[in-house]
């Protein structure tokens, strides 16, 4: 109950932060290029309950269409402000709207698509016991997965190298997760965030 009402709390108030940000994120994905201004994918919350998030659409149209599941640091299928809102985590902001209808918590495991959740085996489970989240472990080590990832076979790195260690942190979360390690957490994505440029502009 504790969770429920920090979420609900949290999210409503981080709607009326980012509302202005919101609006001209919209305005600008509008102007940007042809296609909706919301991009709701299939995700698998809680109970391998299926869902759809809010996001804010990066690609062009079609994108899935043009590509693989995994995104490269200077993708083609982005648009201009879609590279924008990606690097800044501001197209994952309408997901507060998941987290006051329940769907997601504020710190959980990320919703992850059924390609993925289908191959969970024994104890990998037990993140799915969970709500997914709009952060946790694996968000502040992969805080720039696009350029982690880089330009190159993207899709099969993420497969073999980002995934399974994602499903480690994931399962690290599932295991031991608490609502003081839920503000821990909160206040290390926030120390992130603070780093985001500088985590961009590094060179590998």
């Amino acid at each position: 109950m504790l969770k429920r009402l920090f979420d609900i709390t949290f999210s409503f108030f981080g709607l009326i932060f980012f509302l202005p940000v919101i609006l001209i994120s919209a305005f600008l994905i509008k102007i940007d290029s042809k296609g909706p201004v919301l991009y709701r994918p299939l995700r698998i919350g809680k109970d391998e309950k299926k869902f759809r998030v809010f996001k804010f659409r990066t690609m062009v149209e079609n994108a899935e269409k043009l590509g693989g599941p995994s995104t490269g640091f200077e993708d083609k299928r982005l648009t201009k402000i879609g590279k924008f809102l990606r690097r800044y985590k501001i197209d994952e902001t309408p997901q507060f709207i998941n987290v006051l209808r329940g769907e997601m918590s504020i710190v959980g495991p990320r919703p992850q698509v059924e390609e993925y959740t289908s191959k969970y085996t024994g104890e990998q489970k037990l993140i799915l016991s969970i709500k997914p989240g709009l952060t946790d472990y694996a968000s502040i080590e992969f805080m720039n997965l696009d350029k982690i990832l880089g330009d190159e076979n993207v899709d099969e790195k993420y497969r073999t190298k980002i995934e399974p260690r994602k499903n480690e942190l994931r399962l690290k979360y599932a295991k031991e997760h608490s609502f003081w390690i839920d503000i821990k957490i909160i206040f290390r994505t926030l120390l992130r965030l603070a780093q985001l440029r500088k985590l961009w502009n590094t060179k590998d």
